[in-house]
């Protein structure tokens, strides 16, 4: 049932009313129907809901309305003023992005600073603007502890506590450092935890450090199945060879608008972005191998439409909230059908429509039965495809004729290259992200599952980060210059090899 009721009844702050009203934000999502009356008493909440389904101002309103804002009465009366009053911890470095955009949106008028916090960028300015004060931090896990633990970051005043993403943070293995972070902030805070999926060690994290905590689970509109109804699904059975051709005549689809190209690892994801870029389309990857500086552009890029293809690992399947975004290719069957939730989820969201297409491959087919059994799709032997097939073109509304090259009347995209690549001023990495897996500082999961490398001991996250640079980086080419070589030596006398 459409929620009636404005934000302003609900008694919240009308600056924040205002803020979001001029978003064309003026009534509230079921999640955020059922979160802003218990949030705004202050009880602990967790909360569940499917993505794109509005959890930012569902936790984000209630936060803004509780912090002291500069301007306000009281606010020299603060213990300490300009101590971050509220804390969001957010598994990735996207999504940390995104949630501090939206808070920044929707406290504009308030006059509340909120500062975002995450590796792949220099300490510096984020340490200066701690020290001029800051109302709200967001930040990833790795990065918030190490402002911390250098005494930068004081959370002894954060009263408002917000985990956002919690599986996911239990995947990427950051649960030791939330439960650190938790312990620099006081005793009587106010905790809400949003996730899409409630998996065990996320329930033992909030009986541990949640008070009688109101558990609020928002359905789907017609409160059944697994996926967003906004969204329609096709699953083609396809040849790894012919895939390309079906995504490029696919992207020509009648009413297709910006589109994400899920890959599972990061060397398919740059050559898929280069085949189509090659075809005449304006397409960018994201994923784990991207410094931070190239990961941003390619995103602030998509944003604001220069590009309208964007291929990404799963890295990127959570923290783009990205308008019109009318279609999701699964290039490689997703992992699970956790991921395949995920990725959908870029589309169909706040009330539009989208179209999901998957494509799986012979290989993949075991896989894929467990997702479509697990979600109750309908497609457990998806029909074998090519991209000439007739019901391809019907069922996506792809235009008779078309070819895998778009013509050149329809490049009306200004490509990537028109999209500034900012100097962030920290280590620009080859392997930025720490792509190594679930020990990953920031949120950069392993996209390749065979390449895991353990992060580092806790104790050395404070000297100079060499372990975050990447293979092309000087200092790792002097390490590899620094390793002796190991020279064989045979005799001729059949004598076993020995070694030097």
């Amino acid at each position: 049932m459409q929620e009636t009721r404005t934000f302003a009844d609900f008694g919240i702050h009308p600056d924040l009313v205002r803020a979001i009203a001029e978003q064309g934000i003026t009534h509230p999502s079921p999640i955020q129907a059922m979160t802003l009356p218990v949030a705004l008493a202050r009880h602990d909440i967790i909360g569940q809901a499917k993505t794109g389904t509005g959890k930012t101002l569902g936790f984000g309103l209630p936060l803004l309305h509780n912090v002291l804002a500069p301007a306000d009465p009281g606010y020299a009366a603060l213990e300490r003023p300009g101590a971050p009053q509220a804390l969001v911890v957010a598994p990735t470095r996207e999504l940390a992005v995104q949630v501090s955009s939206d808070l920044q949106k929707a406290g504009s008028h308030r006059g509340v600073r909120v500062l975002t916090v995450y590796g792949g960028r220099a300490y510096e300015p984020q340490i200066e603007t701690l020290l001029r004060g800051v109302e709200v931090v967001v930040g990833t896990p790795g990065r918030l502890l190490d402002l911390a633990g250098k005494g930068h970051l004081s959370l002894a005043h954060a009263r408002t506590v917000v985990l956002d993403e919690a599986d996911e943070m239990l995947d990427l293995g950051f649960l030791p450092d939330v439960e650190k972070l938790l312990a620099l902030t006081p005793a009587g805070r106010h905790t809400m935890l949003f996730s899409a999926t409630m998996p065990g060690a996320v329930v033992s994290l909030a009986r541990q450090y949640m008070t009688q905590p109101t558990h609020i689970r928002a359905m789907t509109e017609d409160g059944e199945g697994h996926t967003v109804a906004a969204v329609e699904q096709f699953v083609y059975r396809a040849h790894a060879m012919d895939k390309v051709e079906m995504v490029a005549r696919l992207l020509q689809a009648e009413g297709r608008g910006r589109t994400i190209v899920f890959t599972r690892t990061k060397r398919t994801a740059s050559k898929v972005a280069d085949e189509l870029a090659d075809r005449g389309f304006a397409a960018a990857a994201i994923h784990g191998d991207l410094g931070q500086g190239a990961r941003e552009q390619a995103l602030r890029a998509f944003r604001s439409d220069k590009v309208d293809v964007l291929v990404a690992t799963d890295v990127a399947a959570r923290g783009i909230d990205v308008e019109a975004v009318t279609h999701v290719v699964n290039y490689q069957c997703p992992e699970d059908e956790k991921t395949y939730l995920h990725r959908i989820g870029r589309t169909g969201r706040a009330g539009a429509t989208g179209v999901a297409v998957t494509f799986v491959d012979w290989d993949d087919m075991p896989r894929w039965g467990l997702i479509n059994k697990a979600l109750d799709l309908g497609y457990p032997e998806p029909e074998e495809t090519y991209s000439s097939s007739a019901h391809f073109f019907e069922q996506l509304t792809i235009p008779a004729g078309t070819s895998g090259t778009l013509p050149r009347s329809a490049r009306t995209h200004q490509g990537l290259a028109a999209e500034e690549l900012e100097d962030l001023g920290g280590p620009q990495r080859a392997r930025g992200d720490r792509a190594g897996g679930r020990g990953g500082r920031d949120g950069a999961r392993g996209d390749a599952r065979g390449g895991r490398r353990a992060a580092a001991p806790r104790g050395e996250r404070d000297r100079p980060r060499v372990a975050d640079e990447g293979a092309g980086s000087p200092a790792a080419g002097e390490r590899r210059q620094a390793k002796p070589r190991r020279r064989r030596r045979t005799t001729r006398t059949g004598d076993a090899s020995t070694s030097e």
